[in-house]
Parts: C-alpha cells; sequence; structure tokens
C-alpha cells in the first residue's frame, strides 16, 4: 500500500514538472511578442487622444448596476469620474447615454431609463452641460447576453456611454 501512494507521488510530481515546463513564460516559441505586460498592442499605437477610440479603450463606456437598481455604486462612479474628466477635456462631443435593464420582475424599459438618467444626472453634477447628452432606456433590447444565470445576466445591467458627433435620438 505505501508502495503504490509513493509511486502515485512520483507519477504527479513527474506530471507537474511536464505542466510546468509546459506553461514557461519563454519567448522561444514567438519572438515577436512583447515580454513587457504593459507593452502596446499591435493595432493600438495610433489611437489617438479624444477619438471615440481613445475614449473605449482608456476611460470605458459601461457603467453596470445590481439587479433591479438604478443606484450608482462606488465603481460606478469611479467610471464616471474618468468620463468626466475625458469629456471636459474633449468638449466637442456629445454623448448618447443607453440604459439597458434584464431583471426578472422589474419593468425594464422604466429600469433601465432610470439608470439612463442616473448616468446622465451624476455626469451633469460632475460639470458635463445637459445639452451635450441625452439618454434612452431600452429594457431587453440588445442584450449583451441571453442567459439564465445571475452572474452573467449582470452583464445586461448597464448604461452604454456613446459618443456622437450629433444628436440622435433612437
Amino acid at each position: 500500500m505505501n508502495r503504490m501512494i509513493e509511486n502515485t507521488r512520483r507519477l504527479l510530481a513527474a506530471g507537474l514538472l511536464v505542466l510546468t515546463a509546459s506553461c514557461s513564460t519563454s519567448n522561444t516559441l514567438a519572438p515577436s511578442t512583447p515580454d513587457v505586460t504593459n507593452a502596446e498592442i499591435a493595432g493600438f499605437q495610433n489611437v489617438q487622444p479624444g477619438s471615440e477610440e481613445d475614449f473605449i479603450l482608456n476611460v470605458g463606456r459601461r457603467t453596470y448596476f445590481t439587479q433591479g437598481s438604478a443606484a450608482l455604486d462606488s465603481v460606478a462612479k469611479t467610471t464616471l469620474d474618468t468620463q468626466i474628466a475625458w469629456l471636459a477635456k474633449y468638449p466637442r462631443w456629445l454623448l448618447k447615454l443607453q440604459g439597458f435593464a434584464d431583471d426578472p420582475g422589474a419593468s425594464e424599459t422604466a429600469l433601465s431609463q432610470r439608470r439612463a438618467d442616473a448616468v446622465m444626472d451624476y455626469l451633469a453634477a460632475g460639470g458635463i452641460d445637459r445639452n451635450r447628452m441625452w439618454a434612452k432606456g431600452y429594457g431587453k433590447d440588445r442584450l449583451v447576453r441571453d442567459c439564465p444565470n445571475a452572474a452573467c445576466r449582470s452583464q445586461n445591467r448597464r448604461v452604454v456611454s456613446n459618443l456622437r458627433d450629433e444628436r440622435d435620438e433612437s
């Protein structure tokens, strides 16, 4: 019995060594891959400050909510504070705030509108002119994921801040 346990341990140790060797972070297989965590990714070196790509990549355009709520938590406020700073720096942009809800038992359209309004109110309180923004609730339209489990559905409880050159009420 002890011999069988010892052989099992050796086999497991050998397997771990093989697994560890196969997970090497060496660049021998892909020399063109940067080995620095913060290295620029191909295709993103030419993102211009103040562009829509800059907003999407460096600011973040999604604000998430807890189930059944339109209240902004500290994470949401941090995202919106970053948006405020960026929008203040680049005043040429208009902002369409699209609210979404996937909350069982709630009036999704009304809740999604309250979420979009909450984001607009926060941005306005932070100094962004209300004339640059408009908010619309879409309810369950345009789900990120259509799924039954709560963790997945939470991705649908959001407001997306979209930059626009001109007003678009759709």
